[in-house]
């Protein structure tokens, strides 16, 4: 007997109060034991509808995660729109022409283009000269009388060559020895080397580089390092971030004191490990025992990403412990100038992202306010639709904002034009919603209408104060090395080694967030540790070039200190407390 497939019978979009109306118009002609049954019935399909609902949200989340499913992007959750242009309903062969084209352009193969010889900025160059010939030479030909002149640009070429990703060098010194009074003689090094400790700078600085900003393990770099004749083992790697972590902690703290006095903070945090934290949480839960009666303790740990953005430059900062976002940014704004008005602070929803007891403008992250949308909208397309097409115009006009360079007051003049009429009426659709009964608020739409509106103020921020961003963006992108790292090396083993993840991971991303070359900043660094005690507000990743061209000595013992460059240091901030030997007492969880 052929099977015949069991049609699909769809999902029913009725509302519970919807329901229950027509089951009060049906009761009359029900026995008590029918009505009886149907009300299980009905309960269970509402109940059953809302669970499929909540779990293809988690699923949607889960595959996002991994890459199988599509991003948030508009042109991905409506691809009908994608090649649709506006004023192409006519359907003529000139619009569809048009269209193709720009598709064409925008649609370029993988693998077209190259790369120019001015992006090999970092390329060693050759100058190869003719073996024999010179300007003002006569010509080889031998039917020519003329001169051979130097053309202005020579011919390039490029080849790439591999090497280790650090390379060591042997200097073998010639030694002679008399042989009447055996006194050794040895021949000159090269200047500086004999000085020079066994790891360069530059080797410090790279293997920063490889391991936090690039998420290399010290084993996985010492197999590469060992397998090409250049040993370098994970003990040696820990030790030099170690004490090229000392030397540096006085630019990670004017890093943060600079990050305080900044006019928008973003702040957000992910998830880490620390084994020996752990241990010590498991510890103190088990000497507790089940005796305690107070609240649970806290056995979290997080690694807190901050971005500070103000108008001539932008910081991160890396954060790893058992404080939350919020808390570790209540700690940097400790720094803050108290005469300054109160910063711009934008995070998710989430309440442990606000910094208790710090005066700051709060604003939310309409990313995360739409995404709420964005998971439900296969369940609820049209009202979804709705909502992403309202926020997509915001962003049209952040983007005009972006391309025409306006001030924070125009920017703010052109979304109080633009985008306050657009929020306003997403406003009112959203509360007739709820109030009219279209929208369960117990729904999976009414929960996202309710995220929205529970936090409208915060949300609208930047149709009030000048310069307030859209969303937490800039927090999120910052995670993303923090995850890398996490997801190879799994975990940090101390809290010191968090201390130095911290620190290295926050110059990195500092120098990615204003355009400078973190090798040579880092490189800098260490070769100038001796002077970056003084006046560390002048090393930061925006100015130091102007610190290492300056070739005056260090001031003699006793002597007073430089005078400053207000330009050049525009930021002085208090100093560190010295503890009893002198040092400063930095904080690094």
């Amino acid at each position: 007997m052929k099977k015949t497939k069991t049609p699909d019978p769809g999902i029913l979009n009725i509302s519970r109060q919807e329901l229950h109306a027509w089951l009060d118009r049906v009761r009359h002609a029900l026995l008590p034991a029918d009505l009886t049954i149907l009300e299980a019935l009905l309960d269970a399909y509402l109940f059953i509808r809302e669970a499929l609902a909540a779990t293809r949200v988690s699923l949607t989340r889960l595959r996002r995660l991994f890459g199988i499913a599509k991003t948030e992007k508009s042109r991905e959750l409506f691809p009908e729109d994608r090649d649709a242009e506006p004023g192409d309903t006519n359907g003529s062969d000139d619009a569809g022409e048009d269209r193709r084209k720009k598709g064409r352009r925008r649609r370029k193969g993988k693998g077209h283009g190259r790369n120019g010889v001015k992006r090999y900025f970092g390329a060693q160059r050759i100058a190869v000269r003719h073996e024999s010939l010179s300007p003002g030479c006569p010509c080889p030909d031998e039917d020519c009388d003329g001169k051979v002149y130097r053309l202005k640009k020579p011919r390039v070429i490029l080849r790439i060559v591999g090497q280790p990703m650090l390379v060591g060098r042997i200097y073998e010194q010639e030694r002679l020895r008399c042989n009447l009074c055996e006194v050794i003689f040895y021949a000159s090094l090269p200047e500086g080397v004999a000085e020079a400790p066994k790891y360069d700078a530059t080797a410090v600085a790279m293997i920063a580089i490889l391991h936090f900003g690039n998420g290399l393990t010290f084993y996985r770099l010492e197999q590469h390092q060992a397998s090409l004749g250049i040993p370098l083992p994970a003990s040696d790697q820990s030790e030099i971030l170690r004490k090229a972590y000392e030397k540096l902690l006085p630019v990670h703290q004017a890093l943060i004191r600079c990050a305080a006095q900044c006019e928008i903070l973003h702040n957000d945090d992910t998830g880490m490990k620390i084994l020996a934290l752990q241990a010590a949480i498991k510890e103190s839960q088990g000497s507790a025992g089940s005796s305690s009666k107070g609240g649970k303790e806290r056995t979290g740990i997080h690694t807190t990403g901050i971005v500070a953005v103000t108008g001539a430059y932008r910081i991160g900062l890396y954060f790893t412990g058992r404080k939350h976002a919020g808390e570790n940014l209540a700690d940097v704004l400790k720094h803050r100038d108290p005469n300054l008005a109160p910063p711009i602070h934008v995070s998710d929803g989430l309440d442990h992202n606000n910094p208790a007891g710090q005066r700051v403008q709060t604003g939310k992250c309409l990313t995360h306010g739409r995404r709420q949308f964005v998971d439900i909208l296969t369940s609820f397309p049209e009202e979804c639709r709705r909502v992403v097409d309202d926020l997509a115009e915001v962003y049209r006009v952040e983007t005009i904002a972006k391309k025409t360079n306006l001030d924070p007051r125009e920017r703010l003049l052109l979304h109080q034009e633009k985008s306050g009429p657009v929020m306003d009426r997403l406003r009112r659709w959203m509360t007739d919603q709820l109030l009219e009964g279209r929208v369960e608020p117990n729904s999976r739409l009414g929960k996202a209408i309710c995220y929205m509106l529970k936090r409208w103020v915060p949300l609208t921020l930047f149709l009030r104060e000048p310069g307030a961003p859209l969303d937490n963006n800039p927090a999120e992108r910052l995670l993303k090395l923090a995850i890398r790292h996490r997801k190879n090396s799994l975990f940090y083993k101390t809290e010191l080694g968090a201390a130095i993840g911290d620190l290295f991971m926050s110059l990195i991303e500092t120098c990615a967030l204003n355009k400078v070359d973190a090798f040579q900043y880092l490189t800098a660094l260490l070769r100038n540790a001796d002077r970056l005690q003084e006046f560390p507000e002048s090393w930061m990743p925006w100015n130091y070039r102007a610190m290492v061209g300056e070739k005056a000595a260090m001031p003699a013992e006793g002597a007073g200190k430089p005078s400053v460059d207000p330009d050049r240091h525009p930021m002085p901030a208090p100093r560190p407390p010295l503890g009893a030997e002198g040092t400063a007492q930095v904080d690094t969880t």
